[in-house]
């Protein structure tokens, strides 16, 4: 039903009760009050909510014309409703007439209560108040004789407190010249403590004159008492001439006087004290004596600890604990030391070796260690749980994890600004032990005696460095232990030029003429642009002379060096991680091993490669034999040719070396194979163009094409299983290894079976080029041609042909972009790191599903796109001839171009 039909007004009747029009009554609720009407009320109608609308409601009850079959049940029902909300408003109010006045009796009833309550209260508050006034009427005079009492008790303290005062002042002055410091102790805190008390009536003058006699008193005493302790330590009078030298008891009496004392008394005594316990030392060990220098350090950690016996067997009991006269001692020992030591050695620093050096750091470290475990250090500043753990301490040992040295270099410190030359030390050392290191190299390494693939120097260079490090640790950690990382960054860069690479076999060329060829084939593998005849002239040029090959003990050398890089690449991101934990917070960014890490990593890249390569040179006789084979004279099939049989018994005997050296470097081996077969395919294919399969009447000798098709596949299967090849245990190659050969090696029987197919008529040619090798490029394209001796006026035409057809198919969107599988696998060759964990399988199994892989790589090339094809064939997108078969304009060539510029960068 549409809106219109319900748009005209609803007549509305009056309410029966009242004949009002209620419809514009309305009343309008606050927000509020709707969410409360809401919660107490919960329904939901529709018609109760605040934004009803009347057409909405009817539009949804009859939303088309056959629902009105049902208005008038629906009209009954509203009415019924309508009736009930009439009962209940009617009932609601008949109910409200009979609540007004119950009401107004309840009000009167309420205020009549109010009046009663009031009175009551009045009543209560008058008798309050007379309560009050006899209550303060029998207290007065109470109050008056509580406050006497205060004033007569305040009035008798203060007068018992000024006669303390008085009567302390004089028996003080009688005991000071009496020296009588134990009877002193008690009375002189008392008065201090009254003094303190008086503060307040200073302004009275005869309370004034006693708070200076007793600052008079405590001046006379700090005197006296320092001249005492002055007099009783003299060694130069003799004990006749002193009439007052005080006993040891006395002189312990006198410190618990200085106590109570100002602070800084106590403070000077102190000072002088020690200075002169220190005097003897000062004279034994001046710096022009013997005695005093780096070798006989040990005399001075012997005299503190001779001294500090004695002077606590005399003088302990003398003064209080608390004052740690013995650690003051002690503290004070290690400053004069540290500036004699720092003097002396600035002096005769060129008198200085590592060895003596290191002695007395030795000897330094282990009385500092002697001293934490004696003292608590809070002489020092120590904090308090750092004493709770010190007096722990002595059980556990200060070596023990999270011991606290708290004089740690107290002493030492002043060794810090010569521990260039332990590091020049630990560079000297590193030297002589490197060219051992390469002594050892240039000896023939037994692997079999040896059991392990790692040379032994490696793990002596990393215990030696983490013997150096955690002595210098001990030393110091901040720029004495950065110096020592550069040092060993040098002499891991100098590891791996000297030792690894220097013991890695190099191949000797036999002939000048073939290391000229070996270097101008690096530098031509791929020219792939140049002509068969050319390029068939210039391979042989580059095959004169023998092919060098590494022996086996080279190849367990090369596989040597490659676990050995390894095991260091390892262990050089643990070195730098402790180092960076070890050293300050200030030198961690700057330590930094990245480019040793590289220098190893191309050192495992290199001895992969030379491996690829001895491989490979296994391979070439074989190849070059195969392209001397008359293929197009071959009238029979037979087993796969012998070529084949040579290339899988150099993997029968290289491989298995290679990969039984490297069995604890999977990954490296795996990358191993990668490479092998990234390199050997392409040359495969490479000699499999220059093979002629083409009879002298033109047409193609079928028998050898299935012969070097069956060769072909010979080959694949071998190099499917090369991971595995002599191994006991047939463990399946890992996927990505065998995407890349199947890929590879279906490409090559792709190319025999595009040789195999007639080239007329040309259309059917060039479609069945693109059908099997879909990325296929001019220049491999032109190598086909070649293949089946085709005349140059003819490949011209071909050619032109083939880059149309390629063209139309880009512009039509009949092809697609290349699988992802492939470009997984390219991936995955680049990194170089794959998993080879599989599960093994059988050789049968293997084979089987290699025909089937063939058959179905086969298959999808048909739907695959010709990227290279597309690359070549556009070209310059300029002139009449760069239009496509179907006639596209140049504003479509264009836009092809953006498109595959876009596309294939």
């Amino acid at each position: 039903m549409s809106e219109a039909a319900v748009a005209a007004p609803v007549p509305v009747e009056p309410e029966a009760s009242t004949g009002k029009m209620v419809a514009n009554n309305k009343i309008h609720f606050s927000k509020e009050v709707k969410q409360v009407i809401d919660k107490v009320l919960k329904t939901e109608d529709p018609m109760d909510a605040p934004d009803f609308n009347t057409v909405d409601y009817i539009n949804q009850l009859f939303p088309n014309e056959q629902s009105l079959v049902g208005i008038d049940e629906t009209i009954q029902k509203m009415q019924c409703e309508v009736s009930l909300i009439d009962d209940n408003i009617r009932s609601v109010v008949r109910g409200q007439t009979n609540t007004g006045q119950d009401g107004q009796l309840a009000l009167c009833e309420a205020q009549k209560v109010i009046s009663s309550l009031f009175s009551h209260i009045i009543d209560v508050k008058t008798r309050a108040e007379r309560t009050e006034e006899m209550v303060k009427e029998i207290t007065r005079d109470i109050k008056q004789l509580d406050c006497a009492k205060r004033n007569l008790t305040s009035a008798i303290t203060t007068l018992n407190h000024l006669h303390m005062l008085v009567g302390g002042i004089e028996s003080l002055n009688t005991l000071i010249e009496r020296r009588s410091y134990g009877e002193i102790l008690n009375p002189l805190q008392a008065i201090t403590e009254v003094n303190q008390h008086f503060q307040q009536f200073s302004d009275i003058e005869e309370i004034k004159n006693l708070s200076q006699s007793v600052d008079k008193i405590q001046v006379t005493l700090a005197q006296q008492i320092s001249e005492d302790f002055k007099e009783a330590f003299a060694s130069s009078k003799p004990s006749g001439q002193s009439h007052h030298r005080l006993g040891l008891n006395q002189l312990g009496d006198a410190c618990k006087v200085m106590s109570v004392l100002d602070p800084k008394v106590k403070k000077e005594l102190l000072k002088w004290f020690i200075a002169q316990q220190l005097e003897e030392y000062m004279h034994l060990f001046h710096e022009n004596q013997d005695i005093a220098w780096l070798d006989k350090i040990d005399k001075r950690y012997a005299w503190l600890k001779r001294h500090l016996l004695d002077f606590e067997d005399k003088y302990g009991a003398v003064f209080p604990l608390d004052w740690e006269v013995s650690e003051r001692i002690t503290v004070e020992f290690c400053r004069l030391t540290r500036d004699q030591l720092s003097q002396i050695m600035a002096k005769r620093s060129n008198e200085i070796d590592v060895r003596l050096l290191l002695f007395a750091i030795n000897k330094t470290q282990a009385f500092e260690q002697l001293l934490s475990k004696r003292f608590t250090g809070v002489t020092l500043g120590a904090t308090a749980a750092e004493q709770a753990r010190v007096l722990v301490q002595p059980a556990a040992g200060a070596d023990a994890p999270g011991a606290v040295t708290v004089f740690h270099d107290q002493i030492g410190q002043c060794f810090k600004t010569h521990l260039d030359i332990y590091i020049r030390s630990i560079d000297r050392n590193l030297s002589e032990l490197m060219d051992k290191f390469v002594e050892m190299s240039r000896e023939p390494y037994k692997f079999a005696e040896a059991k392990t693939t790692v040379y032994p120097s490696s793990g002596d260079l990393f215990v030696f460095y983490k013997k150096c490090m955690v002595q210098c640790n001990q030393l110091s950690n901040e720029q004495p232990m950065y110096d020592l990382a550069l040092v060993f960054k040098k002499y891991l860069r100098e590891y791996a030029v000297k030792v690894l690479e220097g013991s890695t076999p190099k191949l000797v060329p036999a002939t000048t003429s073939s290391s000229i060829g070996k270097s101008v084939s690096l530098l031509t593998r791929d020219m792939q642009n140049l002509s068969t005849a050319a390029g068939q002239v210039f391979h042989n040029f580059l095959k004169e002379g023998d092919t060098q090959r590494f022996t086996r003990d080279d190849l367990v050398r090369i596989c040597c060096v490659l676990t050995t890089g390894e095991y260091c690449l390892e262990t050089v991101q643990q070195l730098e991680d402790k180092l960076k934990e070890k050293v300050t917070a200030g030198y961690v960014a700057k330590i930094d091993m990245s480019e040793e890490k590289d220098v190893f990593h191309r050192i495992i890249s290199n001895c992969i490669q030379l491996l690829v390569q001895d491989l490979e040179a296994g391979c070439e006789t074989s190849l070059q034999a195969m392209a001397k084979v008359q293929w197009q004279h071959i009238n029979n099939v037979g087993d796969q040719s012998a070529f084949i049989n040579s290339i899988c018994g150099n993997f029968k005997q290289t491989v298995p070396t290679i990969r039984d050296t490297l069995a604890s470097s999977r990954k490296y081996f795996t990358q191993f194979c990668h490479r092998f077969v990234a390199a050997f395919i392409p040359k495969f294919i490479n000699v499999l163009y220059r093979c002629k399969l083409t009879l002298s009447d033109g047409s193609n000798n079928v028998l050898g094409c299935e012969q070097l098709l069956l060769d072909t596949h010979s080959l694949k299967t071998a190099l499917l299983e090369l991971p595995s090849v002599g191994s006991s245990v047939n463990r399946k190659a890992p996927t990505s290894y065998t995407k890349v050969v199947v890929k590879d090696m279906t490409r090559a029987e792709m190319i025999i079976k595009v040789v195999m197919t007639p080239v007329q008529p040309p259309a059917h040619f060039t479609q069945q080029v693109l059908k099997l090798l879909p990325d296929i490029t001019i220049a491999e394209y032109q190598k086909i041609l070649d293949m089946k001796a085709v005349k140059r006026v003819d490949q011209l035409q071909l050619i032109d042909l083939f880059k149309h057809t390629a063209s139309a198919a880009a512009v039509s969107g009949l092809i697609e972009p290349a699988a992802s599988g492939d470009e997984d696998t390219d991936q995955t060759l680049a990194s170089g790191t794959v998993d080879d964990a599989e599960p093994s399988t059988a050789t049968g199994d293997s084979a089987a599903a290699t025909t089937t892989t063939t058959t179905t790589m086969a298959t999808t090339a048909s739907s695959a796109t010709p990227k290279r094809a597309f690359i070549f064939s556009v070209g310059s997108f300029t002139g009449s001839a760069d239009k496509n078969a179907d006639g596209s304009s140049q504003t479509g060539i264009r836009k092809l171009e953006s498109l595959l510029k876009k596309r294939f960068p």
